[in-house]
């Protein structure tokens, strides 16, 4: 039985809401991140414990509460609590299985989405689920493990750089999901780079590992269907929602990261077509070298049979042979052999066979 599933069968056996942490990273500390701003200014800070997070939620500012590490559920559920964060969406955040969603719980949204990384070396890609949840006048990030792709936004907000200051928490969390998807666009670039390089090597020389190397790529494009999928049904049920915390001008923006998802899913397909055509090219390219050897095999083949009928006839055991005492027999039957031989390899040339 796969961890998957066991992680799936225990969760089945127990009551909706319960908040405990599913997943596959476990970090030391629980790492917490404040950026507190407003257009005039922006601070930061690393908060250690529950009760430095709680007046956060009347503060007038924006506040991006950024959470690395879910195993610790007291905290989760502290937060829950003070802010109004319902049982099952604590129970979501843990349950780092989830698929990309949007949910409307009035005072706040719920938005999950898959956060890609992708390791060349073992050609190996990474998903990593952030939960984020909008309300008022904050957001919060939550993943399970340290790194994300947050940082330009980080250094946007200290900076003061661009509208992000000036806007609410809504531009916030459009400004996450678009980094999050301007991710993608690397990480293709990363595989449309691999897939160029499998391409070359399989017209020049296929080889098994090439074909194994063409099926992890196809099983890494399906992961990143699936995560990139869903998230244009996210972003296009933020641009359509009625809820109050979106407001009309960030919408736009939001259309513009729904855009860039469309051409993401639309470079995904092209990616698992090339692909689809590799294997086949793989498979092309075997049988063409298999005709190679065949034909050259052949050809040698071909030129050895009358070499081997006059070696045939000659190694006959019959008493009277007249060329057998001839003083230059044995040169002449090379002579001739070589003859047969030259006169075929130069009909194969002319033919085009060599």
């Amino acid at each position: 039985m796969s961890r998957l599933t066991q992680r799936r069968l225990t969760k089945a056996a127990q009551s909706p809401g319960t908040v405990e942490y599913v997943g596959k990273h476990k970090v030391d500390n629980v790492g917490i991140t404040v950026l507190d701003y407003d257009p005039a200014s922006c601070r930061e800070s690393t908060p250690a414990t529950l009760a430095e997070l709680l007046p956060h939620r009347d503060s007038e500012s924006v506040t991006w509460i950024d959470i690395d590490g879910l195993h610790d559920t007291a905290l989760l559920q502290g937060l829950g609590a003070h802010f109004g964060f319902h049982p099952l969406v604590l129970e979501d955040v843990v349950n780092t299985h989830q698929r990309p969603k949007l949910e409307d719980y009035g005072d706040y949204l719920y938005i999950v989405v898959r956060m890609l990384s992708y390791d060349a070396e073992r050609r190996e890609l990474g998903s990593d689920q952030v939960s984020l949840l909008l309300g008022p006048n904050y957001v919060f990030s939550l993943q399970e493990s340290w790194g994300d792709v947050f940082d330009p936004v980080r250094e946007r907000i200290r900076g003061g750089k661009g509208r992000i200051r000036g806007h609410g928490p809504d531009y916030l969390a459009y400004a996450l999901l678009d980094a999050v998807v301007d991710n993608y666009f690397v990480i293709l670039e990363q595989l449309g780079e691999e897939i160029e390089d499998l391409e070359a090597l399989l017209v020049e020389d296929p080889r098994p590992e090439q074909q194994r190397a063409v099926h992890q790529l196809k099983r890494e494009m399906i992961l990143l269907r699936k995560s990139v999928w869903p998230l244009r049904e996210v972003l296009s049920g933020m641009e359509r929602t009625e809820s109050e915390l979106l407001q009309a001008e960030t919408r736009v923006f939001i259309r513009d990261v729904y855009d860039h998802a469309v051409q993401v899913i639309d470079v995904v397909e092209s990616f698992r077509d090339m692909l689809s055509g590799l294997q086949d090219l793989y498979l092309s390219s075997i049988s063409n070298k298999m005709n190679e050897i065949m034909k050259v095999l052949t050809i040698i083949g071909t030129i050895f049979i009358p070499i081997t009928f006059l070696a045939g006839v000659y190694g006959m055991n019959f008493t009277h042979f007249p060329e057998l005492a001839w003083k230059w027999g044995y040169a002449a039957f090379w002579a001739a052999s070589l003859a047969v031989g030259g006169v075929m390899l130069a009909f194969f040339r002319r033919r085009k066979w060599l």
